[in-house]
């Protein structure tokens, strides 16, 4: 059996989606991993299953390359608000997000932060805004739960930071029961924060909208920019908006890059 798929990016953080609603699509961990291998399978960051929900318009599920289901993922909420178009409720493990058209891309309600300890998760209570903590030159990060778990550090320069081989030493730290997000963050103004993004289960990535999301609300809540702010990714801007007591919102592009089919059998459960 021929399975359609469509290939999309936002940013260049790329999906392959499979719409599951009318036709059911059977999946696990090991098949989420083949079909995103980029040597043997399509490629992609994250594999994205939508599927039919009873209290939203879709369900969507994510699959990091490692075959891992998360909770959320902006950059592939604003491509699934591309692909259906007008305004769109959105069912993800990490809660019901909405998205709609907007002038410069898609935005997306990403829903209200979560800074209570136990919520991000951390091991152990302690203060989010500025944790304790530290690993080598990274260190009092802000936690932040967006969906999924962040931990954001503010340094003098993000792109100074060999965040390949510090991401997956704090990404698997014991204080970090589900793991997290490991998001270096350089404020270049009011308005503009540059951003690169170790992301749980993935990698280096090129955009990550949660992690987006996370820094721009640590910084927010160190009173470090305004409540409007770019955040400057290696694969382009996405704008944040936090208004006092609301919910966040991401606003940037979607595309999509290519459509085909794979043989079911190709990519055994």
């Amino acid at each position: 059996m021929r399975v359609p798929f469509r290939k999309m990016h936002g940013l260049g953080n790329d999906f392959v989606v499979i719409d599951g609603r009318e036709a059911a699509f059977a999946i696990s961990p090991a098949r989420a991993a083949a079909l995103a291998d980029r040597h043997t399978g399509i490629g992609c960051d994250q594999l994205i299953l939508l599927e039919p929900s009873e209290r939203a318009d879709v369900k969507m599920r994510i699959f990091n390359p490692d075959g891992g289901e998360v909770d959320a993922c902006g950059n592939a909420s604003r491509a699934i608000g591309l692909l259906l178009g007008g305004e769109t409720r959105i069912e993800t493990l990490g809660g019901m997000i909405e998205a709609r058209e907007a002038a410069d891309g898609i935005a997306v309600d990403m829903g209200s932060p979560r800074f209570e300890w136990d919520k991000i998760p951390l091991a152990y209570a302690m203060d989010t805004l500025v944790m304790p903590v530290g690993w080598e030159e990274l260190d009092q990060p802000c936690a932040v739960n967006v969906g999924n778990p962040h931990a954001v550090f503010f340094v003098p320069d993000c792109d100074g930071v060999d965040l390949g081989r510090l991401g997956p030493v704090i990404e698997t730290d014991p204080l970090f029961p589900e793991r997290v997000n490991v998001n270096v963050a350089t404020v270049e103004g009011p308005d503009r924060i540059r951003l690169r993004v170790w992301e749980r289960g993935a990698g280096l990535t090129r955009a990550c909208g949660t992690g987006a999301c996370a820094t721009a609300v640590a910084a927010m809540r160190r009173k470090l920019v305004d409540r409007t702010v770019t955040v400057a990714l290696p694969g382009g801007p996405l704008r944040i908006d936090w208004p006092e007591g609301g919910m966040i919102t991401m606003t940037g592009p979607a595309q999509t890059s290519f459509t085909g089919t794979f043989d079911d059998a190709d990519y055994p459960l």
